[in-house]
């Protein structure tokens, strides 16, 4: 039978790395999968383990897989492109496969330009992966496996499209492919990291979004059930006790999602929880935030994206200035921390809206702002009215730091010291208010992701910190604090530690 190997590209942006080392979870379902149908599957994950070409040559040439499949998202597409050449020129007989939200778009230009990818997975790909290893196997038509692009007598051919799944909550999960010592959560020290994703799709048509261009704007669900016994066993058969839920948007069925809550608090399993959702979800459940905080939930990301209402608009976001400030403040009220984003960079862009954007981050006062770069995904909904703007090309730039738009009134340059600003402002003014703080579960960890962030190399630059050294005035509060990163060591990590000793 045939088996396959399951790579990520080893591509690194700066962002989400600051604060761990996150699960494939994409890969951790397809390899479960082609697992439970009987193919060899094994999981490489490069990015994680910070490795280049040459280690993953060597994966591959040990492994010796009938496939290898590659995961891109469009700044990871360079990368992921090297992976199947290399793959090619080890052995031209493997079979190359590219899936996730580039490939199931673009799969056009992929195939039309590289020679070496054999075939693309369009849109949700468990049932696909199967078929076509079965293909593979006995010799099957490809034309007869729905959610395939291939070429065909140099002409690329797409199939019918594959439906979605209809039950979410008996996947197979290839759990035990994972390198856990790998996963971590670097706030909380000792932790392991595992991952969920409660709920698959988003309602909602944000124009700059992927995610709702790839599920169509439809929202399917595990039941509660079904995710605390995910959560559950992580926790008991990995040692996991941290744990992020992945989707978009888990919380639009109330009932539904207040049952995992109650699930969770019941099964009191010492697991943090990190997540997303919108803010009329927050303020529509004020009177059951208590619940979020009891079943483990410690920090919330919310997608403010703006600070006009007309770019709210523009976007499609279908939110409003007062509900981002009113469910941050809300959450902060519940001792959950808090985490948003604001977008800069669009056309129409000037200092003096950027200086309105960052001043609005500092109303909203979330305890972590991200100031991130508008990036027109070639397939998003935004992209024609972005298109005239786009002055780089290389999609490694693709990644919401680098500036790739060009104001009407202002350089690139321009975008990226604001930039830069947004991120030493609000941070200097963060500073003395944690100080403040009375949670001393919340200021050492707000303590522990600062100085995650002053010592990573992408953040040093956003905060004017060039030449690596630490601003004394940073310094000293930072030091001032008699609590220390041991305040949130993971409660597995000590008994790890004490298997390992014993």
């Amino acid at each position: 039978m045939p088996g396959i190997l399951y790579i990520t590209p080893s591509y690194h942006a700066g962002v989400v790395e600051v604060a761990g080392k996150w699960v494939p979870l994409y890969l951790v379902a397809l390899a479960g999968a082609t697992q439970a149908a009987g193919y060899p599957s094994v999981i490489y994950d490069a990015m994680t383990k910070g490795v280049g070409l040459d280690e993953i040559e060597a994966r591959i040439r040990e492994v010796q897989p009938d496939v290898v499949a590659v995961s891109m998202i469009t700044a990871t597409t360079p990368d992921g492109i090297k992976i199947v050449e290399l793959a090619k020129s080890i052995d031209p007989r493997i079979v190359t496969v590219a899936g996730g939200i580039h490939a199931s778009f673009m799969y056009q230009d992929l195939l039309s330009r590289v020679p070496e990818l054999d075939m693309v997975v369009i849109g949700e790909g468990e049932q696909t992966l199967v078929e076509l290893l079965d293909a593979l196997s006995v010799g099957i038509d490809l034309g007869a496996v729905k959610g395939l692009a291939y070429r065909e007598n140099e002409q690329v051919v797409r199939t019918l499209p594959r439906p979605y799944l209809t039950d979410l909550d008996n996947r197979p999960m290839a759990w035990d492919l994972l390198d856990w010592e790998d996963y971590t959560y670097f706030i909380l020290p000792g932790s392991r990291l595992g991952a969920v994703a409660t709920s698959r799709g988003c309602p909602f048509g944000c124009t700059f979004c992927s995610q709702q261009k790839f599920w169509r704007r439809t929202w399917r669900a595990q039941s509660a059930a079904s995710v605390v016994r995910e959560v559950e066993e992580l926790h008991r058969d990995y040692d996991v006790d941290v744990v992020l839920f992945t989707d978009d948007y888990p919380t639009p069925d109330r009932p539904r999602w207040e049952e995992i809550l109650d699930r969770l608090i019941a099964k009191d399993l010492d697991v943090k929880i990190l997540m997303e959702t919108r803010a009329a979800d927050i303020i529509r459940d004020k009177d059951i935030l208590w619940k979020y905080r009891k079943a483990g939930i410690i920090h919330i990301y919310v997608g403010t994206e703006a600070a006009s209402q007309t770019t709210l608009d523009l976007i499609r976001k279908e939110l409003t200035v007062d509900e981002s400030t009113e469910a941050l403040r809300l959450c902060r009220e519940h001792g959950i921390i808090t985490e948003t984003s604001m977008i800069l960079g669009f056309p129409d862009e000037t200092r003096e809206s950027i200086d309105r954007t960052i001043e609005q981050a500092q109303v909203y006062n979330p305890d972590f702002a991200h100031f991130l770069a508008i990036t027109p995904w070639p397939y998003a909904d935004i992209y024609k009215q972005l298109e005239p703007h786009i002055v780089e090309h290389d999609y490694r730039k693709y990644n919401l730091v680098d500036p790739v738009i060009k104001p009407q009134n202002m350089s690139l340059e321009e975008v990226d010291q604001a930039i830069l600003d947004g991120y030493r402002r609000f941070y200097m003014s963060k500073f003395k208010e944690m100080l403040e703080e009375r949670d001393d579960f919340k200021r050492t960890y707000m303590f522990n992701a600062i100085n995650r962030m002053m010592n990573h190399s992408f953040i040093r630059k956003k905060m004017g910190m060039d030449g690596g050294k630490m601003p004394d005035e940073i310094r000293r509060i930072i030091e001032s604090d008699p609590l220390t990163e041991d305040a949130l060591v993971c409660p597995f990590s000590r008994a790890r530690a004490k298997t390992a000793n014993s």
